[in-house]
């Protein structure tokens, strides 16, 4: 029988997990890379007796995430794939202050696991897979700060604004492909996540929208892992995924 064949980043905590742990289900096969594996995820995948792949994979390294990608897609049998999806979730925030402040080590690390990884892992991915005839997806996990710039964050926005315009780019590219992927950079809300307590933490000194953060959580605004999951894979599952190459699950 053809399985659905997803590839996650950043599967080891937070929204990651949980889409993880919502596609771990008959008919699917699963690629997780992170930078640790996940040992509960694991033991479930076991029990029962479902298709788990983990990775313990430095996505700042995205040149040897992507070859190790390319080549394990090569050595799969397209005939049992019904579909294949890449969805790149990890991502981090540098140092949080003014640009000027940040250690360019921070900015680096950042801007590679959140933009250069990416782009490497859609280019390894869409180019081992380009002759399966089958539906092939691309959802790039983007943020509102992609497209709202804030202080003490310009790393974070950088990336995640980058991601937006690359996956613009794609999404022209495969239209003019006759079995083209479906591509998408997709906001997915404020989510209660180790992110969230970063910003949380941060001084209001370093950080001018930190009593902003503070509200969110106070105030009950944010949305779990779990409901962040399935909102965002309700919305892979749309029919007409890919229309809208830059969108937001709250729209």
């Amino acid at each position: 029988m053809q399985k659905h064949l997803y590839i996650l980043t950043g599967a080891s905590r937070g929204m990651g997990l949980a889409i993880a742990e919502q596609l771990l289900k008959p008919g699917n096969s699963l690629l997780c890379m992170s930078r640790h594996t996940h040992d509960a995820l694991a033991n479930t995948a076991q029990n029962a007796k479902l298709p788990l792949v983990q990775w313990a994979q430095d996505l700042s390294d995205g040149l040897a995430a992507s070859e190790r990608l390319r080549q394990w897609l090569e050595s799969q049998d397209a005939a049992e794939i019904g579909s294949a999806t890449l969805i790149n979730n990890a991502g981090m925030i540098p140092q949080i202050g003014p640009l000027s402040q940040v250690a360019p080590q921070a900015l680096a690390q950042a801007l590679r696991v959140g933009l250069e990884a990416p782009m490497q892992l859609c280019s390894a991915f869409l180019g081992a897979t380009e002759s399966w005839v089958v539906p092939r997806r691309v959802l790039n996990i983007s943020s509102g700060l992609g497209r709202r710039a804030m202080a003490s964050q310009a790393g974070y926005c950088a990336a995640k604004a980058g991601m937006d315009h690359f996956t613009r780019c794609l999404a022209l590219e495969e239209a003019l492909k006759p079995q083209g992927a479906k591509v998408c950079s997709l906001a997915p809300g404020v989510i209660d996540t180790d992110m969230q307590v970063q910003l949380r933490g941060a001084s209001r000194e370093a950080f001018p929208d930190q009593g902003n953060f503070v509200q969110l959580k106070d105030k009950g605004m944010l949305t779990s892992p779990a409901q962040a999951a399935s909102l965002v894979l309700a919305y892979l599952a749309k029919p007409d995924f890919g229309q809208n190459p830059v969108a937001d699950v709250r729209d």
